[in-house]
């Protein structure tokens, strides 16, 4: 079985509810291998009011979440049965399974949000020794601090100028030495 992404039908505002209560339910319910992200569309908008900058994020699809599920019918049951939650979309009844989204229609979404879709296999250790392949400072080396799997973000300390320095970089930025 693989994994797609599914959108579902909330009521209008209740977005990040609905997002927290299929968190806990994915949670509670020990369905984390089959329910894996819960994202709500969102773009972030410079707004300035009373002359102050404020940046203020907008859902892009007003009433609609996308989950990354696996889907067989106990991780449907648990989706389509959180508060908040009025359906999948693209199921033709209340007993059908959904159509998935396509992987282009995914990536562009994702890509929006600044979050990306291509996995990237992650074999780094703390503390083990890289060398930065791209960016301005290829070519150093450095030992992994800190990993950030959720970013897909990376910090090593290279040797600049005789100091120690934290440089925070892409996992694709760097190689194993």
């Amino acid at each position: 079985m693989e994994k797609n992404w599914y959108v579902v039908h909330t009521y209008s505002g209740y977005e990040n509810k609905v997002k927290a209560n299929l968190e806990k339910r994915v949670e509670s319910m020990a369905m984390q291998d089959k329910i894996f992200r819960v994202v709500v569309p969102e773009d972030e908008e410079t707004e300035i009011k009373n002359g102050k900058q404020k940046v203020i994020k907008r859902k892009v699809f007003p009433g609609y979440v996308l989950v990354e599920i696996i889907m067989t019918d106990d991780s449907w049951y648990v989706v389509r049965n959180t508060p908040g939650v009025t359906g999948f979309v693209g199921s033709a009844g209340s007993g059908s399974k959904p159509t998935p989204l396509l992987p282009e229609e995914v990536n562009f979404i994702l890509k929006r949000m600044g979050m990306d879709e291509k996995q990237v296999e992650i074999d780094f250790e703390l503390k083990e020794m890289v060398k930065v392949k791209e960016g301005p400072f290829a070519n150093f080396t450095g030992a992994i601090e800190d990993l950030d799997l959720d970013k897909r973000k990376v910090k090593v300390h290279v040797n600049m100028f005789g100091r120690e320095t934290p440089v925070e970089l892409d996992f694709t930025q760097i190689e194993k030495i």
